[in-house]
């Protein structure tokens, strides 16, 4: 019953005018997603260097459990935004996802060298970011006028890649001054999430527009919710993120690869996911601003092209910092063209009562993709030279992208 009860058509507000202040809600799960994600990158920096030279695990190993770090919240998104739909209640499914991140980063040291160990505290970590990801950009879809949409997320993006920048700097700082010892980093990785848990408990309200409170109706049905992948325009959407997940190179695999190829120093690698953060930050609000302008569609599509470059340039050999520079450019970019632009194409397509629900949907098939690519990319590596493995998932990525292109251009007809 809710699939046809919408107000507005999809699509409606894409082009629709500008301007406007954004809700205070943005601001704060701007603040809350900027200390979360400073926590976060600290982990994601050390992962490589930690994983591969201090463990000394293997590339199968390695892609195994950088999949498991992007995947494993794929169920958990689904459950994180029913439950918010359900109870009507998305902030509290977003403390429990946040507070659940925020203690693992005390067990990281726990578990040693045990590759088993270490995959649990990251299942668990990710697990957090599941619950809490789809109820949060539902916060957000649901405070923010569907014209402004892209704008909005495009703020959020930008102060959460705020604290991507930030995070990888402090892990450089602490491992430059301590040597390559874990604890000091998961330490200070908490401390970043715990403040990131005050902020949202103290600042963020559950509401619809200008703060008023979800509006009382009956219950939200597992029926009503299995329903959401009938929705033609949904489900083409969530088939588009997932075929092109499924030939993206996980950011952990860029950063290895990249350093490798160009031959700039092994000390720059936890430096290189700031170089994509950096881009990222100055390109997500004009972006945002873009996707509202000319369709959000055209410039997610458009992003993915920008990635073909970047695969592009990892098969070149040699070329040092010059290198680095083009393909952390285009990195940053594509995810600037492509985050926050999805969310906020997919939310109008999904009633208010099945937002987070909807949007945990396409964000589900983008996760399960994404692990499955990872861990193959893996495998690619431990038996293959780089190129021929970066050659194989750019041979795999252009029919991908033709075949999104023809879901987009569907959509496009029937918005």
């Amino acid at each position: 019953m809710y699939l046809t009860s919408r107000s507005t058509p999809p699509g409606i507000g894409e082009r629709t005018e500008r301007g406007g202040r954004l809700p205070a809600t943005v601001f704060a799960l701007g603040a809350v997603s900027l200390l979360t994600d400073v926590s976060a990158e600290m982990v994601t920096a050390f992962l490589p260097v930690y994983l591969l030279y201090t463990l000394q695990l293997g590339y199968v190993q390695f892609g195994l459990l950088d999949g498991l770090y992007n995947g494993a919240t794929a169920v958990l998104r689904l459950v994180g935004g029913y439950v918010a739909d359900r109870l009507r209640r998305p902030k509290l499914v977003a403390l429990a996802g946040y507070g659940t991140s925020a203690l693992t980063k005390l067990l990281f040291p726990l578990a040693g060298g045990s590759g088993l160990g270490i995959g649990g505290v990251l299942a668990a970590d990710r697990a957090g970011k599941g619950l809490r990801t789809a109820p949060r950009d539902a916060l957000i879809s649901l405070a923010t006028p569907a014209n402004r949409l892209g704008r909005a997320f495009g703020v959020h993006r930008a102060m959460d890649t705020f604290g991507a920048l930030l995070g990888p700097l402090i892990t450089f700082w602490i491992l430059s001054q301590l040597g390559t010892e874990s604890s000091p980093v998961f330490v200070v990785s908490f401390c970043f999430a715990a403040l990131g848990l005050i902020v949202l408990a103290a600042f963020v309200r559950d509401g619809v527009g200008t703060g008023k409170p979800l509006p009382a109706q009956d219950p939200v049905s597992l029926r009503a919710c299995l329903g959401l992948v009938r929705d033609r325009r949904l489900r083409r959407a969530t088939l588009a993120a997932g075929l092109l997940g499924l030939a993206t190179i996980s950011d952990a695999f860029v950063f290895v690869v990249l350093q490798k190829t160009t031959a700039v120093p092994l000390s720059v690698l936890p430096l290189l996911p700031l170089g994509t953060a950096l881009v990222f930050l100055l390109g997500a609000i004009p972006l945002g601003r873009l996707a509202d302008r000319i369709g959000r569609w055209p410039v997610f599509f458009a992003g993915h092209v920008l990635l073909l470059g970047l695969y592009a340039l990892l098969l070149t050999s040699g070329g040092g910092y010059p290198i680095v520079v083009a393909g952390l450019a285009l990195h940053g970019l594509f995810y600037a063209a492509t985050d926050g632009v999805l969310m906020a194409y997919a939310g109008p397509l999904v009633p208010a009562p099945l937002r987070a629900s909807g949007l945990a949907v396409v964000q589900t098939g983008q996760a399960v993709a994404r692990l499955i690519s990872s861990s193959l990319f893996g495998v690619l590596l431990a038996n293959l030279a780089t190129g021929t493995s970066v050659l194989i998932t750019l041979s795999v990525f252009v029919p991908a992208l033709v075949g999104a292109g023809l879901l987009v251009r569907g959509k496009r007809r029937e918005a």
